[in-house]
């Protein structure tokens, strides 16, 4: 297993027990939140190069509970909660959308990644549904990420495959830390299915 990095912007307490509160700062206001990024995955580069394809990465969509910077925690199958003094660096559907570009990108295997707006003459749109993105506490807490994706033929409009990819991976230990860890983990084993899958569909 890839040893997960992940970036710590902002670090003002440690969480005492699973959910608990940070305390205040001197002076009656809030305390500044944990703020977590997601790490690319740098999958395997296998098969031909295709040089003239390029490749267009949609900002993926997602319920509300996940469009968002809160960090999901699932304490039953029907309940969720958000991991309080912590959040992600952006929208969560924003940060995969980043991560996706760069995991594409360190294949080496296309012409070109992109995002809408940048201009790319684009073949074929990874479009990406977050179903799940979450820490399960439910039992043996346990990241689970989510992803459908449709690979998306931007000549003719025509979706030329389409797919559920799921990833779960051990939370190892308490805290902010080990539960960013775990659900970078699980994001980047998705990540890079979704570049070997994507890359052997076209």
């Amino acid at each position: 297993m890839q040893t997960v990095k992940f970036d710590r912007v902002l670090k003002a307490c440690t969480l005492a027990a699973f959910l608990s509160g940070c305390a205040a700062l001197p002076g009656g206001g809030p305390a500044p939140l944990d703020t977590y990024d997601l790490t690319a995955a740098f999958p395997q580069a296998e098969g031909p190069r295709r040089s003239n394809t390029q490749i267009l990465i949609a900002e993926p969509s997602a319920l509300k509970s996940l469009d968002s910077e809160n960090i999901v925690i699932k304490t039953s199958p029907a309940a969720i909660e958000y991991l309080k003094g912590a959040q992600w660096a952006d929208r969560l559907p924003r940060v995969v959308q980043a991560r996706l570009v760069e995991a594409f990108q360190a294949s080496g295997r296309v012409g070109g990644v992109g995002q809408p707006g940048e201009g790319l003459a684009i073949d074929y749109q990874v479009v990406t549904t977050i179903r799940s993105f979450e820490v399960r506490v439910d039992g043996t807490p346990r990241a689970e990420v989510e992803l459908f994706v449709r690979l998306l033929n931007d000549r003719n409009g025509v979706v030329r495959a389409s797919r559920s990819i799921t990833q779960s991976v051990p939370v190892g230990g308490a805290g902010n830390d080990a539960y960013v860890r775990a659900l970078d983990a699980a994001f980047a084993g998705a990540a890079a299915e979704i570049v070997a899958w994507s890359l052997s569909s076209i």
